[in-house]
């Protein structure tokens, strides 16, 4: 853990604080924190701040949403658990690049088939050619891939719900929306957020669907793309290690920031 974990943060952590360029490696000069001032400064930093927000805050609310449906018909299947799990896992199975061609291929306005089966849509509509459209684009991308993992998650949690509870609940004469928001979910607290935290982590860090499926047009850049362009394509590694240390720091903030919405007592919930 510490040659691949500690290592590279406190590596990329020293490299922020001088202005270096790999075409130049012995051309370094320390600036301390100029480089992050730089990051925060730009507008740039900032609307790719706003796009990996939005990306995680809707991809992961709909996931929620239906990886908690198929959560609910796996864990009422009698018959076929184990084939139904394991088929509902093949998306997650696939390497992100290869999926993200695949849904490129899917979306294309040439030789795609979205077009084709959404009604009254224009079968010339190129949905890579603006903003929203394109965005709409990588986040589906997402959501099919990353929903099976979410899905197991609250399956996970649904298997903790005290059937006795549910039953009490059922004879007190409660319709299955009172047994959901007031037995099922209270239950499930520390399982959803366990998921939820999971899946936004990993989707603030998106990287793989934006390079393959737009490449960073039309203003979809991440902050982790942002990152690569920095290191990988103009060979900025001090800027570049900077945006990687605030790509850390943010990922921490929306970690606490989950914890504490969802205010679960996680050793009660081990306990019980």
């Amino acid at each position: 853990m510490l040659l691949v974990t500690a290592f590279p943060m406190l590596r990329a952590l020293y490299l922020s604080m001088f202005d270096y360029t790999l075409t130049a490696p012995d051309d370094r000069t320390f600036v301390g924190f100029q480089n992050y001032l730089t990051a925060l400064s730009d507008q740039l930093f900032w609307r790719d701040t706003a796009n990996t927000v939005f990306i995680m805050v809707v991809t992961v609310f709909f996931e929620l949403v239906i990886g908690f449906a198929f959560a609910m018909v796996m864990h009422k299947l009698i018959f076929a658990r184990g084939l139904v799990r394991t088929s509902i896992l093949i998306p997650y199975g696939i390497i992100t690049v290869v999926s993200g061609f695949a849904w490129q291929f899917a979306f294309s306005n040439t030789n795609g088939f979205v077009n084709n089966w959404i009604p009254f849509m224009n079968t010339d509509f190129n949905w890579f050619g603006d903003y929203w459209s394109a965005m709409a684009a990588i986040m589906v991308s997402e959501i099919w891939k990353t929903t099976p993992f979410m899905a197991l998650l609250l399956l996970a949690g649904l298997a903790q719900v005290p059937e006795d509870m549910l039953e009490a609940a059922k004879v007190d004469g409660a319709s299955w929306w009172q047994r959901l928001w007031r037995v099922i979910l209270p239950n499930m607290r520390a399982a959803i957020m366990v998921a939820v935290l999971f899946r936004a982590l990993d989707a603030y860090r998106i990287f793989d669907n934006i390079f393959v499926m737009t490449n960073g047009a039309q203003g979809t850049e991440s902050i982790s793309f942002l990152t690569y362009r920095q290191v990988i394509e103009q060979f900025q590694l001090g800027i570049g290690s900077a945006l990687s240390v605030l790509l850390f720091l943010s990922v921490l903030v929306v970690a606490f920031g989950i914890v504490k919405l969802f205010r679960v007592d996680l050793s009660a919930a081990r306990q019980g």
